[in-house]
């Protein structure tokens, strides 16, 4: 459900307000690391030491930031009308943060439906909206059960977990943590994948998460956490009950005809050969776009505009566009 790319560029919004927060204690890491000097086996663990070195080389602060006012998510919500109660969530905790010097919390949120339809993409323009990054955490492809949060030093080819990278090694603290197919993390009788998640999702527990190779207490408790799903059944209740649930439906017929005339003024701007295109998308076009899911729309839009070239022509067609083959499922929409 992921994409290198956005569906569409961000609504404009001003600059965020950043403040310093520290994610980490530099004497705890500095104890650590003189415990592995005195006890004369650094070279032993040398990319333990390594990482703790790192750490006081690239000090504890980093950005915590949030819109400067709240910002015009009209653009958002035409863009994505079928996430308009997740978006309502978001806005009101902007809201919430305006005019005061608190941070931006925001309630850990589930996004729930079928794939396809921007579950990841939501996240992503997210993050642009609140001027923070994203980091994707696929549950699907995972083979460790420490992903999240790191594998013990004691382990050969051991390494910090997601979540630490993106604090650590990240520029803020406050980023977007997406769980990308949460019902797909499969737990085993040794580890359980998600386990990291009860603590995780809970403001007070988050401030001093320990990731297993690090062993340094992180805060985590400024991380806005996106989690996505098609069956919310095999996700443990006491994670299900720190989040809140939004069911996202297909878009309406409608809607997915809009999303694809933003989608193609959106990659006609992005480029300097689309300047020569119609600034606008034939209502054929648009028909054989809206019966597909919204992130494989960018991906026909681009090779239509490149067979139209291949025809020496700068009019975007429907006969341009992809066919579905045997085996592909289109999506489903609301009526």
């Amino acid at each position: 459900m992921s994409s290198s790319r956005s569906l569409v560029t961000s609504p404009p919004m001003g600059l965020p307000i950043a403040q310093m927060r520290s994610v980490f204690k530099p004497e705890d890491v500095e104890r650590k690391l003189a415990k592995l000097q005195a006890a004369g086996n650094d070279r032993e663990h040398e990319c333990l030491r390594t990482t703790w070195q790192r750490m006081l080389e690239r000090g504890p602060q980093r950005f915590a930031v949030k819109p400067s006012g709240v910002p015009d998510m009209a653009p958002l919500y035409e863009l994505m009308p079928n996430f308009g109660e997740a978006l309502d969530d978001v806005k009101r905790h902007v809201a919430l943060s305006q005019d005061s010097r608190d941070g931006l919390e925001v309630t850990p949120m589930l996004l729930l439906g079928p794939p396809g339809v921007g579950k990841t993409h939501f996240a992503r323009q997210i993050a642009d909206l609140l001027g923070t990054s994203m980091n994707l955490v696929p549950m699907s492809s995972m083979t460790a059960g420490w992903l999240l949060s790191g594998s013990s030093s004691q382990w050969k080819g051991a390494r910090p977990g997601k979540v630490f990278e993106a604090l650590v090694d990240g520029q803020y603290a406050n980023p977007v943590i997406v769980v990308d197919e949460i019902d797909k993390a499969s737990a085993d009788a040794q580890y359980d994948p998600l386990g990291a998640l009860y603590s995780l999702l809970e403001h007070d527990t988050a401030l001093s998460f320990i990731d297993e190779f690090a062993e340094v207490p992180i805060d985590a408790s400024q991380v806005i956490w996106v989690t996505t799903a098609n069956d919310e059944r095999s996700i443990p209740e006491p994670i299900l009950n720190r989040m809140n649930v939004y069911e996202i439906q297909p878009p309406s017929l409608e809607a997915a005809r809009k999303i694809a005339a933003n989608l193609y003024r959106s990659i006609r701007s992005e480029h300097d050969w689309g300047q020569r295109f119609e600034p606008d998308a034939a209502a054929d076009v648009l028909d054989a776009l809206a019966v597909m899911p919204p992130r494989e729309m960018r991906r026909a839009l681009v090779t239509g505009f490149g067979n139209a070239r291949l025809d020496a022509r700068y009019t975007l067609e429907a006969d341009d566009l992809p066919r579905s083959g045997p085996g592909k499922s289109r999506i489903g929409f609301l009526q």
